[in-house]
């Protein structure tokens, strides 16, 4: 009997899910014994609900490939066979807010890729590097929600991913305004060019909602948990555009900063090169060793030559100069669905095991 916590995909047939199913193929800590989506998709084996639509590089794992698959709708009956659920399923906001409080509901903890929680006052979103202490705000929203091990947690857009752990790195230089171009890869949207001929040689300057998220969202991860509530930092004030260019996997921003405390590039290269956090000092499974690493030649970082930097989930940082208008600009990459989506979620879930909110069910 394997002593691995048991792990449901809700919505497990999307391109998030099906990075979920292969990330946890060989995980020492979870397993994934159930997988639930759309009631067109229940009753059938995983793979055939996936059919020709499996999106990834790599092949769909064999242990999953005969599990049937369940209605997403059946809470207690998912419920029923796993200890925590991630969720990347594909609804309105608000059947997303319902369907995971649901789970939690049922005693059922849900760590979700999703954003329709992100900024309820008592669901922490996390990127475990920068504020794992967030997660202490899940003991009161137990409380509202009347549950014993029952919560849901977030983790942050994939755009904000290549900027946000510089910017904490750089905390103490006081960074005051902040101007930030995305140029984000198609897997964002869950597509491949094969979904999506017409992205091919093509530029497209809007991603819905993504300039809203790239703004805001950095706030409330520096944010303070306070009666009960995280309440998102003051500053520093973010611009952002968000571009969708022909790239499969790998988010690139083009970043410019003034400092309230003006440092010299050498103090900002060796903060990036020291910086880390709870998931290294922990040693947890999907941890990248070094977060951030600065590159010095000036042709990079590229996509096609760095974004599995650290099997995905490290930040690729480089051309950091002064700037005319600002103290400061550089460019950053990480990897969207990664670092960026199911990465980031498996890596929050190993940190809330770690701190002992997440446990087998016979263990409570």
């Amino acid at each position: 009997m394997s002593d691995k916590l048991k792990v449901g995909i809700l919505g497990g047939t999307g391109m998030v899910g099906q990075r979920f199913i292969s990330l946890l193929e060989k995980h020492p800590w979870f397993e994934v014994t159930a997988i639930a989506a759309s009631p067109r998709s229940a009753g059938k084996t995983y793979e055939e609900a996936v059919g020709d639509r499996w999106k990834l590089e790599v092949p769909m794992p064999q242990a999953v490939q005969k599990i049937k698959v369940m209605n997403v709708n059946e809470v207690e009956q998912v419920a029923s066979q796993v200890d925590f659920v991630f969720s990347a399923v594909d609804m309105t906001k608000e059947e997303i807010r319902k369907i995971e409080e649901d789970y939690a509901k049922a005693e059922t903890p849900v760590v979700s890729n999703n954003s329709a929680h992100r900024w309820t006052p008592d669901v922490p979103m996390v990127v475990p590097e920068i504020n794992p202490e967030h997660m202490k705000v899940i003991d009161f929203q137990r409380k509202r929600l009347g549950t014993k091990r029952g919560f849901v947690a977030v983790k942050p857009n994939c755009s904000i991913q290549s900027y946000a752990p510089v910017l904490t790195a750089w905390k103490e230089f006081e960074p005051t305004e902040v101007a930030a171009t995305t140029y984000q890869a198609i897997s964002g949207a869950g597509k491949t060019f094969q979904d999506w001929p017409e992205m091919e040689g093509n530029i497209i300057p809007y991603i819905g909602g993504e300039e809203e998220k790239s703004e805001k969202e950095p706030l409330r991860i520096w944010g303070k948990v306070e009666d009960g509530v995280i309440v998102p930092a003051q500053g520093p004030l973010i611009t952002c555009q968000c571009i969708r260019v022909p790239v499969l996997n790998g988010h690139t921003a083009a970043v410019f900063v003034r400092f309230g405390k003006k440092p010299t590039k050498e103090q900002l290269i060796e903060k990036l090169r020291a910086f880390s956090g709870e998931p290294q000092r922990l040693g947890l499974p999907s941890a990248p060793k070094q977060f951030i690493r600065y590159m010095e030649e000036d042709n990079r970082p590229q996509v096609t030559l760095d974004v599995n930097y650290e099997n995905g989930m490290g930040v690729s940082v480089g051309r950091l100069r002064e700037d005319t208008l600002f103290d400061y600009k550089f460019v950053a990459l990480s990897h969207n669905t990664l670092r960026g989506a199911a990465g980031g979620a498996i890596l929050c879930a190993e940190l809330l095991k770690a701190q002992g909110y997440l446990t087998g069910k016979g263990g409570v």
